[in-house]
């Protein structure tokens, strides 16, 4: 099974053109995954396979800055990113959509089910932070991830520490750090009103928290829960961090087939 690549064009409301790059994998009801900051959507690629081959059609936009999507990257909301990602719903995957985000990604796939409600079904945060801060610590790991003048061991470190739990490998995501994507993205969260997205348009929602996560801290998930009640199914991954794609994928991938069925 392969995935297979798309591009599109559109226009935003000032005239600006824009290229959306993707990929897609399998047949059946589609699922979109949006990627955590300044993060590629290949990401996804081993938890995208295993739902194809489950009998799910799964779309992985890239986000301007990466894999060919080209835009304007400042002076952006995440209203502005959700009508791309609307826009690769309406043209490649399909609506309704179930609709993932992981990290950052969370807070993109909520906007876009709040702004554009008919093009999505339910809402998975993997991931997702809220209301409750990350440590001092985690907040100099993740911005060491994108510290190009950092050793590469200094470098590997700030990425074992932010995003994987004790005793997980990191050298998988040693490279696919883009500050210019992480930048435009950091930016357009505090352009962007928390009660803009933080209902996800009333969307039934899975929440997939990693118990040693450093960044997105499992409070905010037990917050969230609290907060909205049976809109929320919350599942708890242990041994995953802040990565959790590349850490837990087979946990992943049951907790949204038991979600979707």
């Amino acid at each position: 099974m392969d995935f297979e690549a798309y591009e599109l064009h559109r226009r935003d409301l000032d005239g600006r053109d824009i290229l959306l790059c993707g990929r897609s994998i399998g047949v059946g009801p589609s699922i979109v995954m949006l990627a955590s900051l300044g993060r590629p959507g290949t990401d996804f690629d081993e938890v995208a396979t295993k739902l194809a081959q489950a009998g799910y059609r799964v779309t992985l936009p890239e986000p301007r800055g990466i894999g060919g999507s080209e835009g304007p990257m400042e002076g952006l909301t995440l209203h502005d990113l959700a009508e791309d990602v609307a826009h690769v719903i309406e043209h490649v995957a399909g609506a309704p959509v179930a609709l993932a985000g992981h990290a950052f990604g969370n807070r993109l796939a909520r906007t876009t089910a709040a702004d554009y409600p008919t093009l999505v079904s339910k809402v998975m945060l993997l991931a997702c932070g809220g209301l409750i801060e990350m440590p001092e610590k985690a907040r100099e790991a993740l911005i060491g991830c994108f510290d190009a003048s950092l050793s590469p061991e200094a470098h590997l470190e700030c990425v074992r520490y932010g995003f994987f739990a004790k005793g997980n490998d990191p050298e998988v995501w040693r490279d696919g750090w883009h500050l210019p994507v992480m930048l435009m993205q950091s930016s357009a969260v505090r352009r962007t009103p928390v009660e803009d997205w933080w209902e996800a348009g009333g969307q039934p929602m899975l929440v997939v928290q990693a118990m040693e996560d450093a960044i997105a801290l499992p409070a905010n998930a037990a917050d969230l829960k609290a907060r909205m009640g049976e809109r929320v199914t919350l599942v708890e991954l242990p041994q995953a961090g802040h990565a959790m794609l590349p850490e837990q994928p087979d946990a992943i991938v049951r907790a949204i087939l038991d979600f979707l069925a």
